[in-house]
């Protein structure tokens, strides 16, 4: 099979396509031919080796101290069932899934396998570009707003990095929560993030967020230029900080009020969002779509900082 694969950490251009063999599934596991992945911030950092501050040397410690310890990347993908292992009962060939690898990565290549229980049913309405573009940021936002923040009704929310993959659920999700929005973003995706259901936005070029009068019962940053001290003076009384991006001395400090941390990947929040974009709810915002022999294009629409949602390839 083809797959992107890279032998060392670098710029977009270490990222290449090569055969290597297919993978066979385990008894627990489903083969899965992917029609769509994300590229996400998440593999930008892997393969550049870069990481938020303080965490380079457990990143390294779990990629790979010298090179990658895993040759492809990706996490979050959406396709067709082409095999299944010898205790999966409920997953048949041809059934269309969609779900995410977590660390064993792999989604960027034809072929991946994943254990059955992380698989989650693609409903005939979504496509797969959408399936696999709702899932990161999908997953990062609900588990924030919703798990940490519990948003709801008549609660003002700050997104700060609006156009974003994460951003841009955040937007949706707050408001079908019941929340009043804000995102900040740049001018030219103003209209895109009142679009998607922000009562307001701030243009981050043109105002000083930490400068700003108005406070928020809830701020979510997915930029990572918000620090624990900044964060919190934009909040109520009851607000709470969420940091998507925190450095390893804010998650580390981060508690009463401040939230930092990893969103698990749920089967139970897969179909959730999946129900929300069939039923319209949610709109998934796609960037650009990549055949995967333009991966590394696709690597560098990631790093330039200007893409809005997500980007995705097709292997």
């Amino acid at each position: 099979m083809h797959a992107a694969v890279i032998d060392r950490y670098g710029a977009p251009e270490v990222v290449r396509v090569a055969k290597v063999p297919r993978p066979a599934p385990r008894a627990g596991e489903v083969l899965v031919r992917v029609r769509a992945a994300a590229v996400t911030s998440a593999d930008s950092r892997i393969r550049g080796a870069r990481f938020p501050g303080g965490f380079a040397l457990f990143a390294r410690l779990v990629f790979g101290v010298f090179r990658p310890r895993r040759a492809i990347l990706g996490s979050a993908f959406s396709g067709e069932v082409e095999a299944v292992g010898a205790r999966v009962r409920d997953i048949a060939p041809g059934d269309e899934v969609c779900g995410m690898t977590g660390a064993r990565l792999g989604a960027h290549a034809e072929y991946v396998a994943v254990p059955a229980e992380k698989l989650a049913r693609k409903p005939s309405a979504v496509s797969h570009e959408d399936a696999a573009g709702v899932l990161f940021g999908g997953t990062t936002a609900l588990f924030f707003l919703r798990d940490k923040a519990s948003v709801g009704p008549g609660m003002s929310v700050l997104v700060n990095g609006a156009s974003g993959a994460i951003g841009t659920n955040a937007v949706q999700l707050a408001k079908h929560f019941g929340a009043t929005v804000t995102g900040v973003t740049s001018s030219g995706n103003a209209g895109l993030v009142a679009g998607l259901g922000a009562e307001r936005t701030i243009d981050y070029a043109e105002d000083d967020l930490t400068g700003t009068a108005d406070r928020f019962d809830v701020v979510l940053d997915t930029v990572g230029n918000l620090s624990i001290a900044s964060g919190r003076r934009l909040l109520t009384a009851r607000g709470v900080l969420l940091l998507i991006v925190g450095s390893l001395g804010d998650t580390v400090r981060a508690r009463g009020n401040v939230v930092a941390g990893v969103a698990p990947e749920r089967v139970r929040d897969f179909e959730l969002l999946l129900r929300l974009v069939a039923d319209g709810t949610i709109t998934v915002v796609i960037d650009r779509v990549h055949d995967l022999g333009d991966i590394a294009e696709a690597h560098r629409r990631v790093d330039s900082g200007r893409k809005v949602g997500n980007i995705v390839v097709r292997p």
